[in-house]
């Protein structure tokens, strides 16, 4: 495991093939899964007798995915330790957010010189997914569409979009280009917090620090460059602490 090492160039990856590398998302104070939270860090909570960071890297590792970045910022210490005793199989480097958390877009940008594949996965360590007939992974890289894309979001229909509460994030066109969900109104898709971006996404002139995905994605919206993927298996929103036992009881029953 690396810290802020400008690793050797991965060799750039096919149209429809996997992405080498993936960003996992774990750096978050977890406040929502209270009081779980307050002696280990969200991602190092267990589903079904498996951490939800080991759930996202082992299905990254089946997917293909050669080297996961993991950022780290609440209870860093725990989540570096953890990740050491990982299987070998998948490089791990780590994007060191203890000084400030950096939200979503300010941990990409900081990660970047990490990231040494383009496209390249972005995985939010706090849900969980169930492949459908196909590796979910390898279906969102093969309608990866580079001369399009600048983000393909994988989503899911609200109404399985299990221990969700919300009113949805976007809409969909036929093509699969995204617009955001209107105040006061529904849309009907949820954002599983996995998508493939390039770094295009990331180009131009960010913010300093922390902010969010939110306002690459506004832009990539603007410019007709937003797409989505509609998840085929199932997914939960592991956000607070009963939604483990829903989520392991419709694990256990399907």
């Amino acid at each position: 495991m690396s810290r802020h090492k400008r690793p050797l160039a991965l060799r750039p990856d096919p149209r429809g093939a996997v992405p080498a590398v993936a960003m996992v998302m774990a750096a978050g104070l977890g406040k929502r899964m209270r009081p779980l939270t307050a002696t280990r860090p969200k991602p190092l909570v267990e589903v079904a007798g498996k951490t939800l960071l080991d759930h996202t890297l082992d299905k990254l590792k089946a997917a293909g995915v050669r080297k996961a970045v993991v950022n780290v910022h609440y209870l860093a210490d725990a989540l570096e330790a953890h990740l050491r005793n990982r299987v070998r199989g998948l490089d791990i480097a780590v994007s060191d957010e203890r000084a400030q958390l950096l939200e979503t877009g300010g941990g990409l940008v900081q990660a970047l010189p990490l990231i040494d594949a383009d496209p390249f996965l972005v995985v939010n360590s706090d849900n969980l997914w169930v492949d459908g007939p196909v590796d979910t992974i390898r279906l969102l890289a093969s309608a990866w569409d580079e001369a399009a894309m600048d983000a393909l979001l994988l989503l899911v229909p609200c109404a399985r979009a299990y221990c969700h509460k919300g009113q949805g994030d976007f809409h969909m066109d036929a093509a699969g280009r995204l617009r955001r969900r209107r105040a006061g109104a529904v849309a009907p898709f949820v954002y599983t917090g996995i998508q493939m971006v390039s770094k295009r996404l990331l180009a131009g002139d960010q913010p300093e620090g922390p902010f969010s995905t939110n306002l690459l994605w506004d832009r990539a919206i603007a410019a007709g460059r937003l797409y989505g993927l509609v998840h085929e298996g199932l997914w939960f929103d592991i956000g607070a602490p009963p939604n483990i036992r829903k989520a392991e009881e419709i694990l256990g029953s399907a």
